[in-house]
């Protein structure tokens, strides 16, 4: 979805080159060039963009829904770690990127969903997911974001990234998180309190085509990633007027659950050891929950998170 929308904003910049208004085009490149590092400064977002009516209708379609589990003090700094990363992200940005779902349930707290990089390299589409409250997953961006002294700054991070849209089959239960340790870094180096976040719901919005890993697909599809650096599954879902084909997402409900705050002591130079210990304690946090709530959303008793 963000690349068909990316690919528009794109097109439109080259007509105004290619058509009369290349002037614009100057203009907006000179902006550009001096507004480059704001995705790293915690963007732009605007109040406006993010109660569009049209979000409203959007978290309805599926429907989206947050589910809050604990008080999150907005005297601390939070680094929010969403699972699974699917392919559309939906409850990612139905609950972080629009109003008034967060705002209602956490008071006091302004969450940033970080996104990669490349993306705000995109003209006018960069402008667009800054005022929904996107800013870039570099480490910059994350530092800036933990940094506020009085707290009340919230880090959204997609662990799973764009390799794991590649496992976003419907009933996939696997996220690549096992050799994801950075968010844990920066956490322990801003001290800010860790919160795993699960949302139920997320791989069943497309189907995706196979591609189990050591297939031919699959090889090309992670070379890609690699290269690009974002991924390229190859899904369908339903059409405008039949449910038989077509890339609208399925109305299938998103449970979006924000888990128990794991406190995080400050430690500019942490160790490899205390890296490791506080991912584990993480993996241990995020699969309560996940066993906690699963039965509420569907998920058979015998199926537990598979991590890789």
């Amino acid at each position: 979805l963000l690349s068909l929308v990316a690919e528009f904003c794109c097109g439109f910049f080259v007509i105004l080159i290619l058509g009369n208004f290349w002037f614009l085009a100057v203009l907006y490149l000179l902006w550009l060039y001096l507004d480059w590092e704001t995705p790293c400064a915690g963007g732009r977002r605007s109040q406006w963009v993010r109660s569009w009516t049209v979000w409203k209708y959007f978290r309805e379609y599926f429907p989206i829904h947050l589910i809050k589990t604990s008080e999150l003090n907005p005297n601390h700094n939070y680094l929010l770690g969403f699972h699974p990363h699917g392919v559309l992200v939906a409850g990612a940005f139905g609950n972080f990127c629009t109003d008034p779902p967060f705002k209602n349930l956490f008071p006091g707290l302004t969450p940033y969903l970080h996104i990669m990089p490349i993306w705000f390299g995109c003209p006018f589409f960069r402008e667009y997911i800054m005022s929904a409250g996107m800013v870039s997953a570099s480490k910059e961006s994350v530092s800036h974001v933990l940094n506020n002294e009085g707290g009340g700054h919230a880090s959204v991070i997609v662990i799973g990234g764009a390799e794991e849209s590649l496992n976003a089959h419907p009933g996939s239960l696997t996220l690549n998180i096992l050799k994801r340790k950075g968010f844990i870094k920066m956490a322990l180096k801003h001290g800010a309190h860790l919160v795993p976040v699960f949302s139920f719901g997320e791989n069943e919005l497309f189907k995706q085509v196979a591609n189990p890993k050591g297939s031919w697909l699959r090889n090309v599809q992670e070379k890609l990633q690699k290269i690009m650096g974002f991924a390229l599954p190859l899904f369908h879902a339903r059409g405008v007027f039949q449910y038989s084909f077509g890339l609208i997402p399925y109305r299938q409900p998103i449970h979006t659950v924000v888990g128990s705050p794991i406190p995080v002591k400050q430690n500019l130079n942490p160790t490899t050891e205390e890296i490791d210990q506080l991912h584990a304690l993480y993996l241990q946090k995020l699969k309560k929950l996940f066993e906690e709530h699963k039965s509420n959303y569907g998920i058979p008793a015998h199926k537990s998170l598979i991590f890789e």
